[in-house]
C-alpha cells in the first residue's frame, strides 16, 4: 500500500523520519542508517523531495579536527504548500500500520485480557512503556510481531507482557510502573479486565 501512495518504501521511511522530527536536519548517511537503506536510494529520494519543495537543502560544517569537509543537510520545509497535507497522510498511514500490528497481536498473541497502548502510540513521551499486554500470552509470537512492524512504525516499541495474576498483584500493590502507565495518555484496545 505504501509503495502505491509514495512510489517507494524508502520515500515513505524518509518522510516518516522527517515528520517524526520536523524541526531537525539530517545528512544522507545518517538517514541511510536510520532507515536501513542504501545511500544511493536515499540520495535519489532526497533529490526528488527537494525538487517538489517538501524538503530544503543546506550545508553544515563537519568537525574540523578530522578535516574541513561540508555535509549536505536536509530538513522539512515547514512553509511548503504541501506540508500540511503530507503530514496528515503520514499520520493516517502510521495509524493503519498500528492497526495491522494490533490485529495480528490479538489474533496470534494468545488469550489477551488487556492490551493497552501508550507512549509512542499516544504521543506521551513520559509513559514507561508503549504497549502492555496481559493474559495467557504467547510471548515469542508477540515479540516477533512487534519486531516485524517496528521498521514500518518508525520507532522501537517498548512492550511489557504480564500474566493476569502478576498484573492484579502489581495493581493491588499500587506498583509505580502500572500507576504511571494508567496515568499517561493511553488507549485500551482490549479490556476484558475492565480496568
Amino acid at each position: 500500500m505504501l509503495e502505491q501512495l509514495f512510489g517507494s518504501k524508502t520515500r515513505f521511511r524518509i518522510l516518516r523520519t522527517f515528520f517524526a522530527h520536523p524541526e531537525r536536519s539530517f545528512f544522507v548517511r545518517e538517514l541511510s542508517r536510520a532507515i536501513d537503506t542504501q545511500l544511493n536510494a536515499v540520495r535519489r529520494e532526497l533529490e526528488l523531495l527537494v525538487g517538489i519543495g517538501l524538503l530544503k537543502e543546506g550545508e553544515g560544517k563537519k568537525d574540523f579536527s578530522q578535516g574541513s569537509s561540508l555535509r549536505r543537510y536536509y530538513a522539512l520545509d515547514l512553509q511548503s504548500l504541501i506540508y500540511p497535507e503530507v503530514q496528515a497522510l503520514i499520520t493516517k498511514l502510521q495509524i493503519l500500520g498500528q492497526q495491522e500490528m494490533i490485529r495480528e497481536i490479538k489474533e496470534k498473541g494468545g488469550e489477551i485480557k488487556l492490551l493497552l497502548l501508550s507512549g509512542q502510540f499516544t504521543n506521551d513521551r513520559e509513559a514507561p512503556s508503549d504497549l502492555l499486554a496481559v493474559g495467557k500470552l504467547k510471548e515469542k509470537s508477540i515479540a516477533n510481531i512487534i519486531a516485524k512492524y517496528e521498521k514500518d512504525l518508525g520507532f522501537e516499541v517498548r512492550f511489557t507482557l504480564m500474566t493476569e495474576a502478576e498484573f492484579k498483584e502489581r495493581r493491588q500493590m499500587m506498583d509505580k510502573f502500572i500507576f504511571a502507565l494508567f496515568e499517561a495518555n493511553n488507549a485500551k484496545v482490549v479490556n476484558e479486565l475492565r480496568v
